[in-house]
């Protein structure tokens, strides 16, 4: 039995969820109403997983999931808005180590939670199996333990970087011509782009284009997000755009992510996504597109985080036409079913840990 812990301040939405992850069968189920009853039940009931509401009086989403992964970091799956508000908002959470999230129904809860019912019970049951790391904010632990009292969770959560500077220097000549990076992620996603985007100099020579499966609500936010502290330029594709050295490309969610060409020039597009697919955007169709315009070897993948195995079949198939492929490791993967699913099909020629990704990008172009 997987020990569960609903936290939301809506009567009937706790009762919705309880139903629906009672009918699921395979969870041992508790429930809060805010923060505080959360803080209480997470050292006394010991939950192996979390779903947590946003909007809550006393404490929100964000300082409950700010005190959990400071005193007792376990797998949390938020539940949005899907709003441009509840967007920053969940982007916020996963930087705070939130696992994944899903968006409430826009129309009537009890009408339309059953829709997503499926979902939310693949995302917290793949969350309960996620690798949380003992030294998630160990800092801000060893802070706690000294204080001795709960921490403010604002006071805790982590300002961005500044964003590093633009100036664009001259292209080093070994990485000279026409190439592409294809990133592809899911679950855990945002915050591993976090870190491997921000890896990557301005003057970057190949376009990178990240298909990380998110609803469309979502997209426009993470990419703002990414450009305001990556030296790339990080747009979302929500029409043609000119693939461009230094910039950094991030799919449309519910939609599919395309390389075509227009004349001479590369181009990203958002395309309706094909409903046979599973996710979206869909990574093998990404990299089956790229390699309509481009070879093999002008072609990096990368595959990280993230439940299934979206990008594995076209990736390996990248590796065995003379292209550059690249898995998370095992080790720093909050889920290895992507990247693994690579690993296992042979396809992956390097498998690095998170930090050590942007250096194997940089690395391979020649910088």
């Amino acid at each position: 039995m997987t020990r569960l812990l609903i936290v939301d301040d809506s009567p009937l939405m706790r009762r919705l969820l309880l139903d629906i992850f009672t009918k699921a069968g395979g969870f041992e189920i508790k429930a809060a109403k805010n923060g505080v009853e959360a803080i209480e039940l997470l050292h006394r009931f010991k939950p192996e997983v979390v779903t947590l509401d946003v909007h809550m009086p006393d404490m929100d989403g964000l300082e409950c999931l700010d005190w959990i992964m400071v005193e007792r970091p376990t797998p949390v799956v938020m539940i949005s808005a899907l709003t441009a508000e509840g967007a920053d908002e969940t982007l916020e959470a996963m930087a705070l180590g939130a696992i994944d999230f899903i968006g409430k129904p826009r129309g009537p809860i009890s009408i339309e939670i059953e829709g997503l019912a499926e979902l939310l019970i693949e995302k917290v049951r793949s969350a309960a199996q996620a690798k949380i790391s003992r030294a998630t904010r160990l800092a801000d632990r060893v802070r706690l333990r000294s204080a001795g009292t709960p921490p403010k969770g604002k006071a805790l959560r982590s300002a961005l970087p500044a964003k590093p500077s633009r100036t664009a220097k001259p292209l080093p000549g070994r990485s000279s011509g026409e190439g592409l990076v294809i990133i592809g992620t899911s679950t855990g996603g945002p915050a591993a782009l976090d870190v491997v985007l921000a890896g990557l100099p301005a003057d970057f020579p190949w376009p990178v284009v990240v298909a990380q499966h998110m609803p469309r609500s979502f997209t426009g936010a993470l990419a703002r997000r990414l450009d305001r502290f990556c030296a790339l330029t990080v747009v979302e594709v929500v029409k043609s755009e000119p693939l461009l050295p230094g910039h950094a490309y991030i799919g449309r969610g519910d939609a599919d992510l395309l390389i075509s060409r227009r004349g001479a020039s590369l181009i990203a597009l958002a395309a309706p996504s094909k409903p046979e697919l599973h996710w979206h955007p869909s990574v093998d169709r990404l990299v089956e597109s790229a390699m309509q315009f481009l070879a093999a070897e002008r072609l990096i993948g990368v595959l990280m985080t993230g439940m299934g195995n979206d990008g594995a079949r076209e990736m390996a198939e990248l590796a065995h036409r003379g292209g550059h492929t690249i898995a998370e490791a095992e080790e720093t993967a909050l889920i290895w079913g992507m990247p693994g699913a690579l690993v296992t099909a042979g396809g992956a020629d390097h498998i690095e840990p998170l930090d050590a990704i942007a250096g194997r990008l940089n690395s391979l172009v020649g910088r």
